[in-house]
């Protein structure tokens, strides 16, 4: 499966984005899918998880009300909107893909990944 992540850009403090993930070479609704992101300097963050069906989410808790996870299996893409953002969300952001009916619960269980990109809120 390859993963390909789009959207990123720079915007101010209280702005949104859109990120958009798109598939190929696999069977995209096989897989539950998720975002994580990584700030300069620290470690990866798991962000968001979104189930094969779409029936269940994951969010980290300071992204819990702001983003919100999306996927449409028939454009074989999965989406990341968000709103409110704050200058601590600026990251490179990846999309990843595991093969599960449930929800991923780490980077472990992803199998797939994207290329990053960045995402810079200036305050």
């Amino acid at each position: 499966v390859q993963l390909q992540a789009f959207g990123g850009g720079l915007v101010q403090a209280g702005g949104s984005l859109r990120l958009s993930c798109s598939a190929s070479g696999g069977t995209f609704s096989n897989y539950a899918m998720g975002w994580f992101r990584q700030a300069p300097g620290k470690e990866l963050e798991f962000v968001t998880a979104i189930s094969w069906r779409g029936a269940s989410t994951y969010y980290v808790d300071r992204v819990k009300g702001r983003f919100t996870i999306s996927r449409d299996n028939a454009k074989n893409t999965v989406y990341l909107q968000m709103n409110s953002l704050k200058p601590e969300d600026t990251a490179v952001y990846y999309c990843a893909a595991g093969m599960m009916y449930g929800l991923p619960s780490g980077v472990n269980e992803f199998d797939y990944w994207g290329q990053g990109t960045m995402v810079t809120v200036s305050s």
